[in-house]
């Protein structure tokens, strides 16, 4: 698995104009190709009248699947810089819709190859991303006495704490780079005494 990789912070919506025509790029994080899928169509509802609806999306933390399209724009002037965009930017997990108002004035390829691409440079610029980091799952478990310190001290010491369950004992989940197991190991045991047990689960990304 990538260590880490970088999203859109927050959905949202830039927009230019060049030569009258208005070029609004929306975009937003997607997990998978149905969610980035439904953000193209929410797009395409909310602005009926566009002549274009061109997107790009890049998902996987190692960009594994890329998808463009230039909704009838000339081939390759549309999607794919905006695909390259994002790709240039190292961005994964993340759909954008660029939708075109014709202004009138033909921009001719390298114009819209600047517009399409430069619109969602300028999106990004301006909501903005987050670095994502590789951890490895874990479930400590301990006992009611010492569990709210437990947790204090994890926070204390910037360890990512995901979940906290209340059973006959606590379970606290947290996120840990992996370089950092053993360590973690060695703290924990010291922290409570050696009561707590630590279970190790699959991997996730969470923030960096």
């Amino acid at each position: 698995m990538t260590e880490q990789y970088r999203t859109v912070a927050r959905e949202g919506v830039h927009e230019i104009e060049i030569s009258k025509s208005r070029f609004i790029c929306a975009l937003a994080p997607a997990a998978t190709e149905e969610e980035a899928q439904a953000f193209i169509a929410r797009i395409r509802k909310e602005h009926p009248t566009a002549r274009h609806h061109c997107f790009a999306y890049v998902l996987g933390a190692d960009g594994s699947v890329q998808k463009a399209s230039d909704d009838g724009e000339p081939g390759g002037t549309a999607g794919v810089p905006m695909l390259q965009m994002l790709l240039r930017r190292e961005v994964r997990y993340a759909v954008a819709v660029v939708t075109r108002y014709f202004g009138g004035v033909k921009l001719g390829a390298g114009g819209l190859i600047r517009a399409y691409g430069g619109v969602v440079g300028e999106a990004l610029d301006v909501l903005g991303t987050v670095t994502r980091q590789r951890f490895r799952l874990a479930a400590v478990t301990v006992d009611h006495q010492r569990a709210g310190k437990l947790e204090n001290d994890l926070r204390a010491t910037g360890r990512a704490v995901r979940e906290v369950s209340y059973g006959a004992e606590v379970r606290i989940e947290v996120g840990l780079p992996e370089a950092d197991v053993e360590g973690f190991r060695a703290w924990l045991a010291d922290a409570t005494a050696g009561t707590a047990r630590l279970e190790l689960g699959g991997e996730a990304y969470g923030d960096a």
